[in-house]
């Protein structure tokens, strides 16, 4: 009887499971929004999936115990661009979700208060009022359009913080400014500066190809930012080199952006 007893005892825990608890987090910046959480019934049916809300390591004091609740950052004394951290704590075999993780995510709110480029191409700026951090984008107007140059990491406070970086520049008059693109897909963009970096103009050579296709100043080869468009506008080839290897291309005609000019070649056969 003993024995029977003992192997009872023995053997019971294996066969038991019990739930387990899952984690499903959330991380951003408190943009003075609440996060809406749904929260579903438990698999058995009894009382919903769950159990805690952590805020940066904070019990949520509220009451969680419905389908829909409501995460007010309030209770926990955020300021606006606060890094928020929330953990839910939940059952498993259920299902919890963020109704509206988008409130988290930081909008580019910043001022460009001051801007300058010099003839080296040192773009500096200060920013004040940012909400969050998100990137800078550098652009520099070149081939009629805005092109990005550069990214800088924003620091996303609401003091002004300093930034910089170093761009090619190309000949002629230069036109640079700072853009931000938040979670709404839309553009801020700082007002522009011009410099000229007093370099000679590149030219291309030669203009029928059969193997390489050069940049060249005063008769020497310049490394310059280049595209190269088939005659149809499909982006063939990108980069930065004093030359562009067109061993690859079929005969015919191409468009090439380089320094700030855009030019047409021809490739011929070999």
């Amino acid at each position: 009887m003993k024995l029977i007893v003992f192997l009872f005892l023995f053997t019971f825990p294996a066969q038991v499971t019990f739930a387990q608890e899952k984690l499903l987090s959330l991380e951003g910046t408190y943009q003075e929004k609440n996060l809406v959480v749904y929260n579903p019934p438990q698999a058995d049916g009894f009382g919903f999936c769950v159990a805690k809300v952590l805020v940066n390591g904070e019990i949520l004091p509220a009451a969680i115990q419905s389908a829909h609740f409501e995460i007010n950052f309030q209770l926990f004394q955020l300021k606006k661009g606060d890094n928020v951290f929330v953990v839910l704590e939940h059952a498993s075999g259920c299902e919890p979700r963020f109704m509206n993780p988008e409130v988290l995510l930081p909008k580019s709110t910043f001022r460009c208060a001051t801007i300058t480029a010099d003839k080296t191409g040192m773009v500096k700026w200060t920013s004040v009022d940012e909400a969050g951090s998100l990137d800078f984008i550098v652009e520099q107007y070149r081939w009629g359009r805005w092109v990005e140059v550069g990214q800088v990491k924003g620091k996303g406070t609401k003091q002004a913080n300093s930034y910089q970086l170093q761009i090619t520049p190309h000949s002629g008059k230069n036109q640079v400014r700072i853009s931000q693109i938040d979670n709404t897909g839309e553009k801020r963009s700082s007002t522009s500066v011009f410099f000229d970096a007093g370099i000679p103009a590149l030219k291309i050579s030669p203009t029928k190809v059969r193997d390489n296709l050069y940049f060249k100043a005063g008769g020497k080869e310049v490394k310059t930012k280049y595209e190269v468009y088939d005659a149809y506008g499909n982006l063939l080839k990108v980069g930065f080199a004093s030359m562009v290897d067109c061993t690859n291309l079929v005969s015919g005609v191409y468009f090439i952006n380089f320094d700030n000019q855009t030019e047409k070649f021809i490739k011929i056969a070999e």
